[in-house]
């Protein structure tokens, strides 16, 4: 293989990159640890012995290719060259060669022992009481907030929707938080109008937003607070849906916002799925579809 150039050293008295920096110091000590000399893994590589040194003193800026190249010769995982942080400790390193050989089914029970050990919530696993807190999670357009209140009225449950919680944290609409400050602002106002949440109500139907699944720290504790159903529905459902509430943006381009829409449901669907309960809500009526919502809960609630 041809040796990949790797940027040219800095000039005197210029700073190196900090991250740069880093990289060649977990370069060296990967390096050490598997006992190699520098001319032995820029062999294996298939890069120069200047270029390591360079990328090892952090006077380069190496490409994607090159690191993937290095980690080879290293036999380590790319994120342990580059500082993921579940590769900063041995405790973490052993536990993820564990959990590497697991399969899905065996990951879920982790998860769950681990978040009743830690005492970050009650688990869902065998044996264990539901929480009286039902949070209903999927796409805009699956029915969140009509069977949400239906379920609440039934149960004489609160009902909260949270999206509606946070922007009486942030004093500004959802779409304005996004704008104005981003998507890590509104995931921290998401974070706090959760938590509120689960502090003030210990009974509640909780209508989430749909990409509350794409933060882990959110996800997780919702997973640990909250009994979960997931309300499915086909993406023609979800888009009609949306455009009945007054929402007629997806009309301006409408294949491709389908196919977006089909792309998010297809990303975010292994996340939905971890709900205790799910309902397709494409399948049957509204009435059909609330009972079979219904029975399903009181049925997740029984002690």
């Amino acid at each position: 293989m041809n040796p990949t150039a790797i940027d040219a050293p800095k000039p005197e008295g210029v700073p190196k990159n900090p991250f740069l920096v880093a990289l060649g110091e977990r370069t060296r000590a990967l390096r050490a640890r598997r006992g190699m000399t520098r001319k032995a893994v820029a062999v294996a590589a298939g890069v120069s012995e200047r270029h390591l040194a360079n990328l090892e003193y952090g006077e380069g800026n190496a490409s994607i290719l090159v690191l993937l190249q290095v980690a080879g010769a290293l036999q380590c995982a790319l994120a342990e060259l580059i500082g993921d942080v579940t590769t900063l400790s041995p405790e973490w390193l052993l536990i993820r060669d564990l959990l590497g050989q697991q399969d899905e089914a065996a990951l879920r029970r982790v998860r769950v022992g681990l978040a009743t050990m830690l005492g970050v919530g009650h688990g869902h696993g065998p044996g264990t009481q539901a929480s009286a807190r039902v949070a209903l999670i999927g796409l805009r357009g699956a029915g969140k907030s009509t069977l949400g209140q239906m379920l609440a009225a039934d149960l004489g449950f609160p009902f909260v929707e949270l999206s509606r919680e946070i922007e009486k944290l942030a004093g500004c609409s959802v779409a304005e938080i996004q704008a104005l400050y981003g998507a890590n602002a509104y995931r921290r106002y998401e974070r706090r109008a959760l938590e509120e949440a689960i502090q003030i109500y210990p009974e509640a139907v909780i209508a989430t937003p749909g990409g509350l699944v794409s933060d882990p720290t959110n996800f997780n504790a919702l997973l640990a607070h909250c009994s979960t159903v997931w309300l499915q529905a086909a993406p023609e459902d979800h888009m009609n849906r949306v455009v009945a509430q007054g929402d007629t943006r997806p009309m301006a381009a409408s294949r491709e916002a389908m196919e977006d829409l089909k792309g998010i449901l297809a990303g975010r669907a292994p996340f939905y799925s971890k709900a205790q309960l799910q309902i397709d809500t494409s399948a049957q009526p509204l009435d059909a579809t609330f009972l079979l919502l219904r029975d399903g809960v009181r049925q997740l609630l029984m002690p």
